[in-house]
């Protein structure tokens, strides 16, 4: 059997090359992506292996690289993928590439730490230009309220206001009032107010106002929600209790001269302070732009070669070197038939480097079980996936992958026959494809829209399947083809030949063809599919539901026993001759004498009773029920064919004859044959211990050797006969469950089908009578809206999920165990997709 049925034949081999070689030919493996390598430390931790510090080094490598990504994602800048395959850099490189990268990230938090001063020393400049430029309406309104003789005082306050009045005490000459002004956060500003008149006692002057910076700004963020404040007040008592409050609410101070003139000029000072600042930012900015947009170009491919690095080193760790130091040890899983290659590359890769020592590869025996490897493509990888799901097989074990390429879209199919929705999948299936290969290397955003891009080849023969069971069905969209013409005549049913007349029309609501009036019925089957007169009939359910039911049985049954012969296979490879004949010949026995012989009543009923014989012919439910119990007596049970009597009560006690085949005569087997074996590995035993008496010297040497090969093998016959037990009733038990199993096509298929005709009579149909151009446009758009929610997306799902159950359950469980491990191979591929 080909390799495409089978799991690769794999092979544990030795790896020598030189030390000066390693990096270098483990990097060639990576590129070729066919080998998996083994631990051969798993007792050393991490930390105490040899090129730990090389992994830590990528490993800080990689945090400066998301670093830049984060940065370069900040400016919005794209980051440009390369398409060209990046090599790993040499050892000797990787001092420059590191040493790059560390500069890079120097810089670039140089530039940010001296941009974050820049902004923030602009920012006070800023506040402080404001402040100037409102507190001067606030000095020339105080000066306006304040007289020689007045003292400063306050006889009613409002929480909420924004100015506070001064009223007159005794007192003589003009008051020099001092103040504190600053700029604080718009929200704080209420509890702010607050605090300042109840610790004061309101022997202040509190003026704010809103800052209103042009959009066009660019500070003009940072003042959304700030005010400007001045307090004014007397004595240096008040000026204290003012700052601490100021520190408190984080308001920021600013120095504000007392003269107009000293004002003037400070304001002057910062104009210009804040136009060099912006130039200076304006640069920065500029820069640190630059330097991103270098870095941008290259910072997907540096990626790319980091995590190449990383992964040779981690690779590295798990070899071994020799006692001299000038060589690597390493074994590796390869499939056989890419042993050559791998050879070949790595001779050519030493021969690159000057090696002196051409690299050694000896396949060693092992009595570990080999990893399974299924070489897949971009066609076929899809349905290993679904097989892999259930459980990956074990080493060299039949591969269900191929033959559910034909076997799961079509019972997907089977439950989704129509090809109106099955052409509609197909087109979707196909632009997905066409997508696919133009925008190979576009990462999708969307997780749903990934998945089924990945399944796009399962999709697209689910789609030309459900058209090949649509025409088998005649159905699309709920409607019929008439392409050959129909078997059934009714203008034969009126008279002469028949007995309906225009009366018959008018006095009845339904009317039924009668095959037995000549001309009614040809005798001749429609050539493919159902005949388009069921679609009009009123018992098209009742017609359907048979025919969809034991079409079920039947492609079930045949799944089944298909699976069963697949068992077979495995038997002949492993050389399982016992398994063949007390495991597979007595379940091909079972299943096709009950149900073999089910499906064989179905279609004798449908090859010997005809159309008018029809409601005469015996119940299959009846006497398979019946044959089962013995009961072969009552008016129910006329019989199908003659000796049929002897021949089910022969099936049914073969059957029975089957289970203790495989319940009892394996155990009892495997039993002799460990008796026999215990006997013969005595007898050893004696006649090593008289040649170890008479060689002494011999036997020291031989003895610790050879301790483990004589050792008993364990066996415990209550183990195998419960182990056997399981597998013989989880077998006969399956057979009736599997096959109740498989109705679920008869019944998803009924409900797709009642589904669609349902939208379309209530939905389509109804546009089509008496609606006007755009009222039928609506019409279809809901149509359309709904068929692809409801009978294409839910019920596509409904069927996919129903047809990996039957894959798994009734298919996969009668040959495939799916208890192996899956290879792995070291693959920078895989590696930088992750």
């Amino acid at each position: 059997m080909g390799s495409i049925f089978r799991s690769e034949e794999m092979c544990l081999v030795q790896l020598f090359v030189q030390a000066e070689a390693a990096y270098c030919c483990v990097n060639e493996l990576g590129e070729l992506g066919l080998v998996q390598f083994r631990d051969l430390n798993p007792g050393i931790i991490a930390f105490q292996r040899k090129f730990v510090n090389d992994v830590r080094r990528c490993e800080e490598m990689e945090r400066i690289l998301r670093f830049l990504e984060k940065e370069i994602t900040k400016a919005n800048i794209p980051i440009i993928e390369s398409s060209e395959n990046d090599k790993a850099p040499c050892p000797r490189d990787i001092i420059e590439l590191e040493v790059a990268f560390e500069k890079l990230e120097k810089e670039l938090k140089e530039i940010n730490t001296n941009q974050e001063a820049l902004k923030n020393n602009c920012l006070e400049l800023t506040e402080l230009k404001f402040l100037l430029q409102i507190t001067e309406d606030f000095f020339e309104e105080a000066e306006s309220q304040l007289s020689g003789s007045e003292l400063p005082s306050e006889e009613s306050v409002s929480v909420t206001g924004c100015s506070r009045r001064l009223s007159s005490t005794s007192g003589g000459g003009r008051l020099k009032l001092g103040f504190v002004a600053g700029v604080i956060q718009r929200e704080r500003f209420s509890a702010f107010e607050r605090l300042l008149w109840r610790l004061c006692h309101g022997n202040i002057v509190l003026r704010h106002v809103e800052i209103n910076v042009p959009a066009e700004d660019c500070m003009a963020n940072e003042f959304i929600s700030k005010d400007v404040f001045i307090v004014f007040f007397q004595g240096e008592q008040f000026k204290s209790k003012v700052i601490k409050i100021c520190d408190g609410f984080h308001a920021t101070v600013y120095p504000c001269p007392e003269t107009l003139h000293e004002r003037m000029e400070m304001s002057v000072g910062v104009n210009m302070q804040i136009k060099d600042l912006h130039m200076i930012l304006y640069q920065t900015e500029k820069h640190r732009k630059n330097l991103l947009l270098s870095a941008a170009k290259d910072v997907h491919k540096w990626n790319v070669k980091v995590k190449k690095m990383k992964a040779i080193y981690y690779t590295l760790n798990l070899c071994n070197i020799d006692i001299t130091q000038k060589c690597l040890i390493a074994e590796i899983w390869c499939p056989v038939t890419d042993l050559k290659k791998v050879h070949s590359t790595l001779t050519k890769e030493s021969v690159r480097n000057g090696s002196t020592m051409p690299p050694i590869l000896n396949r060693i025996e092992t009595n570990q079980t080999p990893p399974t490897f299924n070489k897949t493509n971009t066609f076929t990888v899809g349905f290993q996936n679904i097989v892999d799901a259930y459980g990956v097989g074990n080493y060299r074990e039949v591969n269900p992958a191929p033959y559910s390429i034909i076997t799961f879209p079509f019972v997907f199919a089977i439950m989704f026959g129509d090809c109106g929705h099955g052409l509609v999948m197909t087109i979707m299936a196909v632009g997905m494809i066409l997508y696919e290969r133009h925008h190979k290397n576009i990462e999708m955003k969307n997780e749903i829209l990934t998945i089924f891009c990945h399944g796009r080849y399962i999709i697209l023969l689910m789609g030309l399947f459900s058209i090949y069971t649509g025409l088998i069905y005649n159905d699309c969209f709920s409607k019929t083809f008439n392409l050959f013409g129909s078997a059934w005549n009714v203008r034969a049913m009126f008279q002469p030949n028949g007995p309906w007349s225009n009366e018959t029309l008018q006095n009845s609501s339904v009317l039924q063809l009668n095959p037995a009036v000549r001309g009614v019925f040809s005798g001749k089957p429609y050539p493919f599919g159902i005949d388009p007169i069921w679609n009009i009939a009123v018992n098209k359910l009742t017609f359907m539901n048979s025919y969809k039911m034991k079409m079920s049985v039947i492609l079930g049954v045949f799944h089944m026993l298909f699976g069963v012969t697949l068992s077979l296979l495995n038997h002949i490879y492993f050389k399982e001759l016992t398994n063949i004949f007390l495991e597979f010949i007595p379940e091909v026995i079972f299943l096709t004498a009950l149900f073999g012989y089910l499906v064989f009543l179905i279609i004798f009923k449908w090859c010997v009773f005809t159309v008018s014989e029809s409601e005469i012919a015996p119940s299959i439910l009846v006497h398979f029920i019946n044959m089962l119990m013995f009961n072969y007596s009552g008016p129910a049970m006329t019989p199908f064919y003659c000796k049929q009597r002897s021949i089910q009560t022969f099936l049914v006690l073969i059957a029975l004859l089957t289970v203790p085949w495989m319940l009892l005569i394996k155990p009892y087997l495997l039993y002799s044959d460990h008796q026999r074996t215990k006997h013969v590995v005595r007898l050893c035993d004696n006649s090593k211990v008289s040649i170890l008496q008479s060689e002494q010297t011999e036997a020291e040497i031989k003895g610790g050797g050879d301790k483990n090969h004589w050792e008993e093998e364990k066996f415990s016959f209550g183990d195998t006969f419960v182990q056997q037990a399981i597998h013989t009733i989880e077998y006969c038990l399956g057979c009736v469950s599997n096959t109740a199993s498989y109705l679920r096509l008869w019944a998803l298929s009924l409900a797709h089908a009642e589904l669609s005709e349902v939208l379309w009579h209530m939905v389509l149909h109804n546009g089509f009578t008496g609606l006007s151009s755009v009222g039928l446009t609506i019409t279809f758009a809901v149509f359309a809206v709904l068929s692809v929610a409801i009978l294409l997306v839910m019920e596509g799902l409904s069927a996919f999920l129903h047809a990996l159950r039957l894959h798994w359950v009734e298919f996969q469980n009668k040959f495939y165990k799916g208890a192996g491990y899956k290879f792995i191979p070291f693959s920078f591929t895989d590696i930088c997709k992750r």
